[in-house]
């Protein structure tokens, strides 16, 4: 990317290729650019300030592939002599303002593989004419303030289609179960509307479908059953929406998936033990696309991972850091063919691996009862997010064997000690275990966790223990301790005088009246004298705050 900004220079017809996405270039294009000896296959003019009509000259491009216009500011018809390019593979018109006539002369593109007309604020019911694409596997139409038209365009007919995006629109009433017409469904994505009712049981019923993404719109009922036959699912996107009832143990037939949002629903029950065997193997689907044909750059990448990888989080945070139009198409492909793309650690150290990383994300909703130990075998996932549910029971030691880099298990009513074996997940970065009813000695090992960067141990009224200055802990403010009246923070290690191993054990078991003895003097003291201690204390554990 460049800063370019002003006219466009009017002979790039004679290129080959002309790629100028995302600069500052204005004005119209002009339709002497394109003479009758044009000789581009690309033209990417995407992310600029164009406007004014399209001009229709593009036809002399005999030879053009892919035409790239998307993010600009044009406005009137769609030049309907671009049909007559026989060689073109990708249109994208999406993000202007073309009026909503498409035209028929675009459906003698048989070579047309891609078609993005997404945010041109159509609105109304989808086109006829688009139910017509049948030679389309890509069709992106979000962003377009559509009402109906599901059924009328006859869209959810097209066989060929790959990816179906309809987000972003206005759609209600009940989900269409007539897409199990479309059996080369591989990512089917529409969240962000008002559709209602329960899921159909034909969504299960598609033996490639690797994305399912009904997100933030009106649902209810049960998650069906028949899910659980999405062999090939990498990602099931069901957050946001009213779904009660348990989460259906079939899902754990699901051996590919590896990205799983049910946050923010009314689900209750148990967490099934058969959970824990998602994405155990999704070998299957990687190898699958390995095979497949090659995806055209600037098809949507960038927008799918923005919705389905979690930017807050690490180790996905790590996508968003090298994300650009540049990088989008690569980091997607690697994403989709299983290539290591997210670092995790091997369990117990700190030596990468070559596994790919997934998620769970359960917060928000109802779930009640203990988590099984069968969590354990989760060695495909990085975050596990469970909070704000009503999980209750000790928390299983298991949760040492996972590579995680997030474990969120706050506001819920998780008893016992904490588990010690969590210090044993060496790259574990954020760990939030605030609001339960944990009790007994603090475990020490948290403090040998040198990458953890947001911590919260917050509202644990019962546990008791030690936080030393000299530890990674002592890096945290005195906000991820609120509520634990029994945690002395701060503390100095006792150092006995003299090496051997029985006065170091003694001396050990004579650290606390050591720390207790002089909290209590201190209490009598004059107010002077304890001003200075405080003064004191703070700033000693403010200068254990250079972290990175």
């Amino acid at each position: 990317m460049n800063d370019f900004s002003g006219n466009i220079w009017i002979w790039f017809g004679r290129l080959q290729k002309f790629i100028i996405y995302d600069n500052y270039l204005n004005g119209n294009i002009p339709a002497s650019s394109f003479t009758a000896n044009c000789s581009l296959e690309v033209l990417d003019l995407s992310g600029n300030n164009f406007s004014g009509q399209f001009p229709g000259e593009i036809s002399n491009c005999q030879d053009l592939i892919i035409l790239h216009l998307w993010g600009n500011k044009f406005k009137g018809p769609i030049p309907p002599e671009i049909g007559s390019i026989a060689s073109l593979e990708a249109l994208f018109l999406g993000n202007n303002s073309f009026s909503r006539d498409i035209p028929e002369s675009l459906l003698d593109l048989k070579n047309l593989d891609f078609l993005d007309l997404s945010r041109n604020n159509f609105g109304g019911e989808i086109q006829g004419t688009l139910g017509k694409f049948t030679q389309v596997k890509y069709l992106v139409l979000h962003t377009n303030s559509y009402t109906g038209g599901l059924y009328s365009s006859g869209i959810l007919n097209l066989s060929n289609v790959v990816r179906l995006d309809l987000s972003f629109n206005n759609f209600s009433g009940p989900l269409p179960s007539e897409v199990s017409r479309m059996p080369s469904l591989k990512y089917l994505t529409l969240a962000y509307n008002q559709f209602n009712g329960s899921i159909p049981l034909e969504y299960g019923d598609f033996p490639h479908l690797q994305a399912l993404d009904l997100s933030f719109n009106e649902l209810t009922g049960t998650i069906p059953l028949s899910l659980g036959k999405l062999s090939s699912l990498l990602w099931l996107m069901l957050a946001n929406n009213q779904f009660v009832g348990k989460i259906p143990p079939e899902i754990g037939n699901c051996s590919s998936l590896l990205w799983l949002n049910l946050a923010n629903n009314k689900l209750s029950g148990n967490l099934p033990a058969e959970l824990s065997n998602i994405g155990q193997n999704p070998i299957a689907t990687f190898e699958s696309n390995q095979q497949s044909g090659r995806i055209i750059p600037g098809s949507g990448e960038c927008l799918m991972m923005k919705r389905w990888i979690p930017a807050d989080y690490p180790p996905f945070r790590f996508v968003y850091d090298i994300l650009s139009r540049k990088t989008c198409w690569s980091v997607w492909d690697q994403l989709l063919k299983g290539v290591w793309l997210f670092p995790i650690c091997a369990h117990g150290t700190l030596v990468r691996t070559n596994q790919i990383s997934g998620y769970v994300q359960l917060s928000g909703n109802k779930l009640s009862g203990e988590i099984p130990s069968d969590i354990g075998k989760m060695h495909n996932f990085s975050m596990l997010h469970l909070g704000v549910n009503n999980f209750s029971g000790k928390f299983p030691q298991e949760i040492g064997e996972l590579p995680l880099m997030v474990l969120n298990i706050s506001v819920n009513r998780f008893s016992g000690e904490i588990p010690r074996e969590i210090g044993e997940i060496k790259r574990l970065q954020n760990l939030d275990l605030s609001s339960n009813n944990f009790s007994g000695t603090f475990p020490a090992s948290l403090n040998d966790l040198t990458w953890l960067s947001k911590f919260n141990v917050s509202y644990n009224p019962l546990i008791y223990g030690v936080i030393y200055v000299t530890g990674q802990l002592a890096k945290f403010e005195k906000e991820s301790f609120l509520g634990d009246p029994l945690l002395v923070i701060g503390s100095i290690p006792h150092r006995p005088l003299h090496p051997s191993a029985n006065h170091t054990r003694s001396g050990t078991k004579k650290a606390p009246k050591l720390i207790i003895f002089p909290v209590i003097f201190a209490l009598v003291l004059t107010f002077l004298a304890f001003g200075i201690l405080s003064f004191i204390h703070f700033s000693s554990v403010k200068s254990s705050l250079c972290y990175r």
